[in-house]
């Protein structure tokens, strides 16, 4: 199928078919719906690589995050798709498994179909991907995070403050025999961050860890049961227990109400993230609401407006009690 065939079909020029794909020139409503149409009816597809060859860029927008199973990003993807939806670029994505190496592998195929832009989660890569992303000449914009050394913009909050914050709240209503269960991958550097903060906050307020236990591979029910079951078997008086993620906090619960105690009294939980698919579990968990939408939106906003950009967006986690911490 080729722009004649199209031309031919509308009964136009094979110039005034690619002014009306390429979206230039000054062409009739009349004649850019028959052109349509007629490419429509052919099942044609324009070469975008042959027709970016003079601009050296594609209206693609490639989007590297660590996994599309992870249920933090499909949000963050939302929010680009919202404010893409409607212009002429349109969202890549590409996945990392929390595996630096390979993220630059795909940063590299990504950058190499020259796209319009490029959104990577995290400030951790390697020192080419790095470069690579600094000599794009495109909009770059990291995401999910502010606590580092970004390579051009930024948009995300502090995972840090966000463990302090959390800290002071637990603090605040009263629980003193305080728990931590995270993750033992150093690759997820977010949770790392909220650990580290979560500790300085404690310290900062006299209180100290009482007990932590870490788990490998992957978050869910199961994991933080298994996790829960084990530290309180370990320790069992601590009054308050802090996952590093709702989704390892909602198997926490399920397993605290089969034993019988009493939350948020006898014992507090608090997961990070604010996943609306818990919104039917016994009990709303604590949570920190990290604006994935909204961070997704803004870094979509950048690459709307195709400027280089080494501005740093902070935006403000939200604490949301739920059912299972006490009254501050």
């Amino acid at each position: 199928m080729t722009l004649r065939d199209v031309a031919d079909a509308a009964g136009v020029s094979e110039m005034t078919v690619s002014r009306v794909l390429r979206n230039r020139g000054d062409v009739s409503v009349q004649t850019r719906e028959r052109v349509f149409e007629a490419a429509r009816k052919l099942g044609y597809v324009p070469n975008k690589i042959a027709g970016a060859l003079a601009s050296n860029r594609v209206n693609l927008v490639g989007v590297v995050i660590p996994s599309l199973s992870n249920m933090v990003f499909p949000d963050v993807l939302h929010g680009i798709g919202a404010v893409l939806d409607g212009t002429d670029l349109q969202p890549v994505i590409g996945t990392s498994q929390y595996d630096a190496e390979k993220e630059e592998k795909v940063i590299y195929e990504m950058l190499s179909w020259r796209p319009s832009g490029l959104i990577v989660a995290g400030l951790e890569h390697t020192d080419s991907a790095r470069a690579m992303m600094r000599a794009a000449g495109v909009p770059v914009v990291e995401v999910m995070d502010v606590d580092g050394d970004p390579v051009a913009g930024v948009v995300g909050i502090s995972h840090e403050a966000a463990g302090r914050f959390m800290a002071n709240e637990i603090v605040a209503r009263g629980y003193k025999r305080i728990g931590y269960l995270g993750s033992s991958s150093n690759a997820d550097a977010r949770a790392q961050k909220r650990y580290r903060g979560f500790k300085a906050g404690l310290a900062e307020a006299g209180v100290g860890l009482a007990d932590e236990i870490f788990y490998d591979g992957a978050s869910g029910f199961g994991t933080g049961r298994g996790m829960t079951k084990a530290l309180l078997d370990r320790t069992p008086d601590l009054d308050f227990l802090y996952y590093n993620t709702d989704m390892n906090a909602a198997g926490g619960l399920l397993y605290c109400l089969e034993k019988g105690m009493r939350i948020p009294d006898e014992i507090g939980l608090a997961g990070f993230n604010s996943f609306e698919v818990l919104d039917g579990l016994p009990m709303r968990i604590a949570t920190m609401d990290s604006q994935r939408d909204a961070i997704g939106r803004k870094a979509a906003e950048v690459m709307v407006a195709n400027q280089l950009t080494s501005e740093v967006i902070q935006l403000e986690p939200e604490f949301l009690p739920g059912d299972t911490v006490r009254n501050a």
